[in-house]
């Protein structure tokens, strides 16, 4: 099976198990959105990529906003984002410095949910009063223990979680004369998640009877009013 066939049946699968619970998440949202909440959305290495795909996004929901701790991306060094990432402490004198608020909404991305940084992110979420969502992939949840002090890993320590069904390792094929397997899907899948979630929030936040704050793509002619009007809006909790 090709690797677009892979992710295509990991989606349907997807659809069918985490679809009725990502409509309950958008619902609790959405409300918190109406209370002047804003979406939070955090990880390290490549989940910071997921992390940024919603921000400032043509079609996109605008009060999105992603946590960036250079250190633990990809562009300051990918081996030392690895190595902070795994650092039990690292990212609190960072998170002391971010405006979280008691009715915000926090997403922590960690395909295997184990190491200090997202766990420490999380649990500092929740001490704010945050709504604190973890998107990982338990498949490694039995055999690849917590690295944090506490011996927790992420779906431990926040309110929902929701499941990428990534297999350890994140990989997805394998091949005669090809040592190791290949081919990772996660931030296919993470990001498509994502997406789904932010899309179902804005259906939620429709039915509440609230006009849903979304950008327009850029390239289109007479959009610049619109948007600077939702930049203004949210410019005083949101760098755009």
């Amino acid at each position: 099976m090709t690797y677009l066939m892979q992710a295509a049946e990991l989606l349907k699968r997807l659809e069918r198990d985490t679809g009725d619970q990502l409509s309950s998440i958008s619902r609790e949202i959405a409300h918190r959105l109406k209370d002047h909440g804003i979406i939070h959305v955090f990880g390290c290495g490549h989940s910071s990529l997921i992390a940024q795909e919603p921000y400032y996004r043509a079609g996109g929901l605008v009060p999105v906003r992603p946590i960036f701790i250079e250190p633990l991306m990809l562009h300051e060094g990918a081996v030392k984002s690895s190595l902070y990432e795994k650092q039990p402490g690292f990212i609190e004198s960072y998170l002391e410095k971010e405006d979280i608020r008691k009715g915000d909404v926090f997403m922590v991305i960690s395909t295997s949910g184990r190491n200090p940084a997202p766990i420490d992110a999380a649990i500092y979420a929740r001490e704010k009063g945050a709504y604190v969502i973890g998107m990982l992939s338990m498949d490694y949840a039995d055999n690849y223990p917590s690295r944090h002090p506490s011996g927790k890993r992420l779906e431990e320590v926040v309110e929902e979680v929701v499941d990428t069904q990534i297999r350890t390792g994140d990989t997805s094929q394998e091949a005669e004369g090809v040592p190791q397997a290949f081919a990772p899907l996660s931030s296919v899948i993470g990001a498509a998640l994502l997406q789904d979630l932010l899309a179902k929030v804005i259906l939620s936040y429709r039915d509440i009877g609230e006009t849903p704050p979304i950008f327009l793509s850029g390239n289109l002619e007479g959009v610049h009013e619109h948007n600077l009007a939702l930049v203004e809006k949210y410019k005083d909790r949101i760098n755009f």
